[in-house]
This record gives C-alpha cells, sequence and structure tokens, in this order.
C-alpha cells in the first residue's frame, strides 16, 4: 500500500509522490523562542518526528528541517520586560527547548536554521518580489502585494475579496490593501536590526520560512508541516510570496497537526491554561507524554488532562510488562533486522500508510502485547520461542517508529517506582523489612503476622507479589 497523506491544499487524501524518487524533503515550523516550550508545541514536534522516523524506516532518504525564529516583536518585548538583549533570551529558550524535546526522546532534525543567520537569504527574496511588482517599499517597511497573487488563499479557503469586505483590522496608511504583509520591518530604536537596500530593519515572520526552507530545500520540496493555527495567515502567506518569487510551487504536501486543549477547554493565554512541557516532565515519564500525544490521530484534537495522562502511564506500564516477561520468563532477545513473520508489522504499517494513523497504530501495538503475553502465559516449547521473538522484534520495531520503549525495562520500573515513592510516607528500606519479616513469618507458618505485614503494606500503596525467586514489591498505580 502506498503512504496517502491528507494535503491540506487539497482538502483530500493524496498518494504520497515525492519530487525525487526515494528522496523526502521536508520542512516544519518550529517555534518563536521567548518562552519556554507549551504541550501544544510539543505534540507537532513529536507527531513530525514520528513522520520523519517512518519514513526512514520506509526506505525514504529524508532532509528534515525545523526552524527556529529568534527575532520577533514577541521576543523584543519579553526581552525588555526581563532587561535582557534580546538574542540571549532566544538562545536561552532554543537551550530549553533542546531539553524538552531531548527529554521526549525526539530526534534533532537534520537542520535547525535561525532566522538570524540567514539575513541575506531574506533580503534577496524580498529584493525578488520587488523586482516583480509582487511587492513593494512604504515609509521603510516592505510589504507583499497580495492582490498580485491571484491564488491568494487557495490553502486556507479564504477569499481575498470577502475578507476585505469584513475587514476589521487596523488601518496602515502605508499599505495599498490591509492584508497586504510586511516583510521587511523598519528598524526602531533599541531593536536588533541589520543592513538592507531599505535602511536598517528586520524580516518580518512569513518570510523567514520562505527565504530558509529555499536555501536548504530548493525552491519546491515535498511535505510543508505546523500546527492547524498556522494555517492562516503564515503558511498562506509563505505559499503566496514564494510562489510569486519563484514562480512555481512552493511546497507539494501540507500538513497540519490539530490543537491541544487542556480539561476541554482550548489552550489561550486568557485562560492562563498553557502547560509547559518542563512542568508536565516532573509528574509524567517522558514516553507516557509522548504515547499519549501520539493516541489521537495528528489531525484531531486532543484533550490533556490528568485522567488520561494517568491511562497512558498504565498503558507504557503494560508496554514495559511485556518486555520485562520477555526477558526474564523466556530470555528472548528480540532482532529487528530479520523481516517479520507477523502480521502486526504490517498491520502497523498499513495504519501508518493511511495519513500516518499512530492512534489505529497503537491499537495494533496492543493487541500484538496481548498475543504475546497469551503465548508467554501457554509456555508452550520451541515454535513458541521462534513465535515470540518474532513478535518482540515487532515490538521494537513499532516501538522505534513511535520513539518510546526506548530505555530498559529494569531502568524504566526503578524510575517510576522511585517517582512514585516521592509521594510515598513508607521508605523503600522500611519496605525491604517488612517483607524480610513477612517471609520470616511465612517460613514459620505464622500466617496472622503475614497477612498483617500485607494489609500494611497493601495500606500504604504497596503490593506484594510472590514468585519462586521470593518475593518482589511494587508502588500500587
Amino acid at each position: 500500500m502506498a503512504i496517502r497523506i491528507y494535503n491540506t491544499l487539497t482538502k483530500s487524501k493524496q498518494p504520497f509522490d515525492p519530487v525525487v524518487p526515494g528522496k523526502v524533503q521536508i520542512y516544519v515550523c518550529g517555534p518563536t523562542v521567548y518562552d519556554s516550550c507549551h504541550v501544544g508545541h510539543a505534540r507537532s514536534v513529536v507527531v513530525f518526528d514520528v513522520v520523519v522516523r517512518y519514513l526512514r524506516a520506509m526506505g525514504y532518504q529524508v532532509t528534515y528541517v525545523r526552524n527556529f525564529t529568534d527575532v520577533d516583536d514577541k521576543i523584543i518585548k519579553r526581552a525588555a520586560e526581563v532587561g535582557m538583549p534580546a538574542l540571549e533570551l532566544a538562545e536561552k529558550f532554543i537551550d530549553e527547548f533542546h531539553r524538552d524535546m531531548d527529554a521526549l526522546n525526539v530526534m534533532r532534525a537534520d537542520h535547525e536554521p535561525r532566522v538570524t543567520e540567514h539575513i541575506d537569504d531574506i533580503i534577496a527574496i524580498v529584493q525578488t518580489l520587488i523586482d516583480k511588482n509582487a511587492a513593494y517599499v512604504g515609509d521603510g517597511d516592505v510589504f507583499f502585494a497580495v492582490d498580485a497573487f491571484a491564488d491568494y488563499g487557495k490553502l486556507s479557503g479564504r477569499k481575498l475579496e470577502d475578507m476585505i469586505a469584513g475587514s476589521r483590522i487596523e488601518i496602515n496608511t502605508s499599505k495599498r490593501n490591509p492584508y497586504d504583509f510586511v516583510l521587511w520591518k523598519a528598524a526602531k530604536p533599541g531593536e536588533p536590526s541589520w543592513e538592507s537596500p531599505w535602511g536598517q530593519g528586520r524580516p518580518g515572520w512569513h518570510i523567514e520560512c520562505s527565504a530558509m526552507s529555499r536555501r536548504l530545500l530548493g525552491e519546491t520540496f515535498d511535505i510543508h508541516g505546523g500546527g492547524k493555527d498556522l494555517i492562516f495567515p503564515h503558511h498562506e502567506n509563505e505559499i503566496a510570496q514564494s510562489e510569486a518569487a519563484h514562480g512555481k510551487p512552493f511546497a507539494r504536501y501540507w500538513m497540519h497537526n490539530g490543537f491541544v486543549n487542556i480539561n476541554n477547554e482550548k489552550m489561550s493565554k486568557s485562560l492562563n491554561n498553557f502547560l509547559m512541557i518542563k512542568d508536565i516532565l516532573k509528574a509524567y515519564h517522558p514516553e507516557t507524554v509522548r504515547l499519549f500525544l501520539l493516541s489521537n490521530h495528528y489531525r484531531s484534537p486532543i484533550d490533556f488532562a490528568d485522567q488520561h495522562l494517568k491511562e497512558t502511564e498504565k498503558a507504557l506500564d503494560k508496554i514495559y510488562g511485556v518486555i520485562k516477561r520477555l526477558d526474564e520468563e523466556a530470555s528472548i532477545v528480540a532482532n529487528t533486522d530479520t523481516p517479520s513473520n507477523t502480521s502486526y508489522w504490517q498491520d502497523f504499517c498499513k495504519s501508518m500508510d493511511d495519513d500516518f494513523n499512530t492512534a489505529k497504530g497503537i491499537g495494533i501495538l496492543f493487541n500484538l502485547i496481548k498475543e504475546t503475553n497469551r503465548l508467554l502465559d501457554e509456555d508452550s516449547g520451541e515454535n513458541a520461542d521462534t513465535a515470540l521473538a518474532d513478535l518482540a522484534a515487532d515490538l521494537l520495531r513499532i516501538g522505534n517508529i513511535l520513539g518510546i520503549m526506548q530505555q530498559s525495562w529494569r531502568d524504566f520500573f526503578d524510575q517510576r517506582t522511585q517517582n512514585q515513592m516521592q509521594d510515598m510516607t513508607i521508605s523503600p528500606e522500611t519496605i525491604d523489612s517488612l517483607v524480610a519479616e513477612r517471609t520470616a513469618a511465612r517460613k514459620n507458618k505464622d500466617w496472622k503476622r503475614a497477612d498483617e505485614i500485607r494489609d500494611q503494606l497493601q495500606d500504604a500503596g504497596i503490593v506484594l507479589e510472590d514468585k519462586a525467586d521470593g518475593t518482589h514489591w511494587k508502588v500500587a498505580t
């Protein structure tokens, strides 16, 4: 089955046909770095991380670009508030973004361009637009003339004449049309600025991505991605200025991930409900957060709530639980280099081929886990071991695409226990002592005392498991 992608530009799923067979070029809009990374940012980054992982697993040679906007009105405003140079503030939050995304097992993009590194590229494309009468200078600013691009609105579905008729935007006397947008901003005192043919200034927001993508991927590339909030005006304007400048299609496929809601409410500054990744990771394992963000189809909204995260936490426990059983009970060593002999990997790939449907793919993963547990329960000899090895390999293949199962089961459960113990009123040393006392009581057939200890630990949130090699304990989930 060929990969099919829902293309925002055509409003339909289309077979994926890259510009150069076997190669894929992807550009995804990264953050404007004036604050910490929130869960909305993380969803976009994780979604496209999985897209890239899957395309590479399917044999494509992928060039992945995700930018940083490191000069912008918001950065300048925030820098002034905290008394820090704007570029220093941007650097601070780029470093923080990397820490957050590294924790979420996000692979670094092949290129992470910054606006300030591509000023010459931006000036060049602005000059091209002026030369083609698609842009003009007004009071030191340079504006793109939207009426010079006949297809303006083709991504968002908006018609320029309807927008103008219902316009409530602030009048700017330098503009010929209220929907003309700025390509280059004249310098203001104290702001970062660069020399240009139109005087000191800095880039507008939209032109940045057109210039950086052209430099790194060419004038036409395969996939452009980002959140749904970027469809208009940012991506609409990128198309207009790029295609007006180059006279050819900009990106062939446009992918947009859905919003993250917080407890069934839209994330917004007015509600003060932005959840920062660095805070979320204090409460939840990074792979819990990642698995949750992939649990809905990327184009659908997803509701971030503690209840949903706790359910995902239990699901991740099941995943690592089966890995533990494969190791401890069957000594299975997975080999992902061998061809798959099960239907699970093929079914997972079918779900991913259908517009990267990770929600369906995760369902297939848990069917695989259910079958693995069934075979482990049966313990039926050599044939079962062969089947288990195939299932284990598929388990890791899927995990590598989703970016989970990236640590050993021992490390995972040790970390989970340590995190859970932070809120406990009983220490691990006390638990071990009580378990040892209970073992002695059972040996002496003092069943009453053994039961008392079990109940005491259960009340403290500790579950005991009696096995052939002794009694093990874990924190109740």
